[in-house]
């Protein structure tokens, strides 16, 4: 019977199949999404017991697995959060010595990379041998310093704990630092005691330099043929990703397996002309196992060249996995060298699971095994099967990674995947061998990939302006994309599996929000955790109004891009009866253009004589009702000149006898005439801190006229101004008030009913073991 399966009676497909890959996921997975780790006794205790079970019951392997994936994966997460940078040491400065890791990114204003520090020479040695992320940021007037992939330095820095920005939907930048082993973030310090030790060198330093040289040419495709070719995707703008997103083509930018495959091939060919061209080499070795032998030796070296994403080791795995099965003269199918893949990399590193790209690659390697596995139906059927099977089969996890979905996918795909796939694609990696034989050799074909890139890159670009092409989707249950995987399932399932119209009935969970509209006569606030600024959703049963919009800075970043309308579409709001901007300060205001740009606001509001073009002003007196709540504002005065911060606008929301204050960065000064003029309308349940709970701020007669039950600060982790102040919060704290802030707390969600003020967080809602302790 072994000898008919090609496998031997110890190492089985019933201990390295897909029984033992998927307890080995499931149990790993279970343990990664716990809101806290058990003791690290208890997961060693259950990984040692795993082992010992995976040997001993072949019959249930799946079960010791399991154990073994929940423990194992506990311990590694556990020592890769004791390994964060520790809380005594934040904002302290400190000299690290190491090497720049990875690809450094570059703007007109500063340099952002990665840094090993040495595990030898360091100043602290929590730091030794440990990763952390860096911006060095240019003076005014001064270019960024040229930072070289590879290189040595001596730098002064300041750090802090990882921590990211939390608010409903799937961004999660913790998650991500915590899988990239980042112990700590933060910047170069200026001035003196920065030296470059050593210039770049190692496998980085050749990826950039492949990359640079793919840049030198008169071609605009150059930026892709780069990314394509190394996985350099830095010269890629904000456009380009929203061309791709709309496209569903983001999968064929990134270095795939296919990429590894074909190199593999183009080792393997090289191999046999080598083997044709000098027939001794057969003598000293077969040319079948040369060619396998050069073709994995090709692949291993391209997944190293091309940064070792998980879809690149997956293949490589598979193909080793496929060629020792050959060299031993047994049989591995698709299925069983997939399973050793997953083991392979949740042995490796089960921190692994938390990347959409294990996922994604994985499944879509299943997909295709299992729905494409009977063949001859003819290439052409085979090609458009194949894409149907991809497109249909990932949808969920896309859906639950990405929170969007592009419905023209599968006819962008049609076109690309030939096209790029397998035309531009090769000729990118054939241009990197010939690079790597000569320097300049591969400019040709680097120049043809270009050109041919250029051709079709229009197509696109008209495609993603395609109305309803690209759907964002709110947040929905975790019941959710299991039920649209099994509609997905069933969907692709043998014809002859009756009631398929009924498989889209599964979908559509997700695309109902976890987080319903309000009910008539409530309201609902979300503060959305933005970091330094603020950005306010206030619904009603059928209105929305966003109260501030995020803050954009120098160097870039736009929050209304990249965190208040994903926000928006996580929570379900499609489009915002009134943007009311508290004042015209970039850190309230910065997001707006973003925000108008990616979804319908029916007007923009902001005080009388604020340096931005809006529809109409707020003032004092103004007042309306939606749905059963009444809207009010308290402040500016009409005729008031505009001062900054002292005129924002002041809106109190009010549902029966409570209510919301929100307070914009009002100062002490302005919250004096308030009380003096009008203390009841003062009155609240919730208020946002005035101006981020500075100092200048919440003063003790303000404090006291709201009578807040709670009261909420917008503010950066560890930012510059120090906000929240202790001071102000002493005063709320000392009137009785309980204090939240988004560093702490995340996006903060208040419901307002008639019958109560109920108060939620979201990282109280989604705790997970890698959440900041600050």
């Amino acid at each position: 019977m072994h000898a008919a399966t090609g496998t031997s009676p110890r190492i089985g497909p019933r201990r390295i199949g897909w029984e033992p890959a998927i307890g080995l996921l499931a149990g790993a997975m279970l343990c990664l999404w716990l809101p806290w780790l058990p003791p690290r006794w208890s997961l060693i205790a259950l990984a040692v017991a795993g082992v010992v079970l995976w040997w001993k019951l072949p019959r249930r392997v799946w079960i010791a697995t399991a154990l073994l994936g929940f423990g194992w994966a506990g311990v590694i997460a556990g020592s890769a959060l004791q390994a964060r940078l520790p809380s005594e040491l934040e904002g302290r400065e400190l000299v690290v010595q190491g090497r720049v890791d990875n690809l450094p990114e570059e703007d007109s204003k500063s340099t952002r990379f990665q840094f090993v520090v040495d595990d030898d020479i360091a100043q602290q040695e929590e730091l030794r041998g440990k990763r952390i992320r860096l911006g060095w940021f240019a003076a005014p007037d001064q270019t960024p310093p040229q930072i070289e992939a590879g290189s040595r330095w001596r730098l002064r820095v300041k750090l802090k704990r990882p921590h990211g920005l939390r608010n409903p939907g799937v961004q999660d930048s913790e998650r991500g630092m915590l899988v990239d082993r980042i112990v700590a973030t933060g910047s170069v310090k200026g001035g003196d005691g920065n030296e470059e030790l050593l210039a770049g060198t190692g496998i980085d330093a050749l990826r950039d330099g492949i990359a640079q040289r793919i840049e030198q040419g008169s071609s605009p495709a150059r930026r892709f043929i780069r990314a394509l070719s190394v996985g350099d995707t830095r010269g890629l703008s904000d456009d380009d990703w929203t061309i791709l997103r709309a496209n569903g083509l983001t999968h064929l930018i990134a270095i795939s397996g296919s990429h590894v495959a074909l190199t593999a091939i183009l080792g393997s060919a090289l191999a046999w002309l080598l083997w044709r061209a000098f027939p001794v080499l057969g003598g000293w070795m077969p040319r079948r196992t040369a060619m396998m032998l050069a073709g994995a030796l090709v692949a291993a070296f391209y997944t190293a060249l091309s940064g070792g994403e998980v879809p690149t080791l997956r293949t490589l795995l598979m193909m080793a996995s496929v060629a020792s099965a050959v060299l031993l003269r047994r049989r591995m199918g698709a299925v069983q060298a997939l399973a050793i893949a997953a083991i392979a990399l949740t042995l490796i590193d089960p921190l692994n699971l938390l990347r959409p790209g294990f996922w994604l690659s994985f499944s879509g390697v299943a997909w295709l095994s299992w729905c494409l596995r009977e063949g001859g139906r003819g290439v052409l059927r085979e090609f458009l099967g194949a894409q149907g099977v991809a497109t249909l089969g990932l949808l969920p996890l896309s859906m639950l990674f990405f929170a969007q979905a592009s419905w023209v996918s599968p006819l962008a795909n049609l076109v690309a995947v030939p096209w790029w796939g397998f035309i531009v694609v090769p000729l990118s990696l054939l241009g990197v061998m010939l690079d790597g034989l000569h320097h300049g050799w591969g400019a040709p074909l680097w120049n043809l990939a270009a050109w041919l890139f250029d051709a079709a890159w229009p197509l696109f670009q008209r495609i993603a302006e395609w109305p309803f092409g690209q759907s964002r989707l709110p947040e929905a249950s975790m019941w959710a994309w299991p039920l649209a995987l099994l509609g997905a399932f069933w969907l692709l399932a043998p014809r002859k599996l009756p009631g398929k119209p009924l498989a889209l009935a599964l979908w559509l969970p997700m695309f109902t929000p976890l987080q319903p509209a309000p009910l008539p006569g409530e309201a609902r606030m979300q503060m959305i955790d933005v970091g330094q600024g603020q950005a306010i959703l206030v619904r009603t049963a059928h209105h929305a109004i966003l109260y501030d919009a995020g803050p954009a800075t120098d160097d870039g970043y736009d929050a209304g891009a990249t965190v208040v309308l994903p926000a928006l579409a996580a929570l379900g709001v499609d489009r915002v009866d009134l943007m009311m901007l508290s004042h015209a300060d970039a850190d309230h205001a910065g997001g707006m253009n973003a925000v108008l740009a990616g979804m319908t606001v029916e007007a923009v509001q902001a005080p009388p004589g604020a340096p931005i073009e809006v529809d109409t002003h707020c003032k004092l007196g103004d007042h309306w009702n939606w749905d059963g709540v009444a809207f009010e504002v308290v402040s500016p005065l009409p005729e008031s000149d505009y001062a900054g911060n002292p005129s924002s606008c002041v809106l109190r929301v009010g549902v029966g006898d409570h209510a919301l204050l929100l307070t914009g960065d009002i100062d002490q000064a302005t919250e004096r005439a308030l009380v003096e003029r009008d203390p009841a309308a003062l009155r609240a349940d919730v208020v946002s801190m005035p101006h981020h709970g500075s100092a200048g701020s919440s003063s003790d007669a303000f404090v006291h006229a709201t009578g807040a039950t709670w009261a909420i600060a917008s503010a950066g982790y560890r930012n510059k101004f120090h906000h929240p102040n202790p001071k102000a919060l002493a005063r709320w704290t000392g009137a009785g008030t309980r204090v939240l802030d988004t560093p702490h707390a995340g996006s903060v969600r208040v419901d307002l009913s008639a019958a109560a003020v109920i108060v939620a967080t979201e990282r109280t809602r989604r705790k997970r073991i890698w959440d900041s302790e600050h």
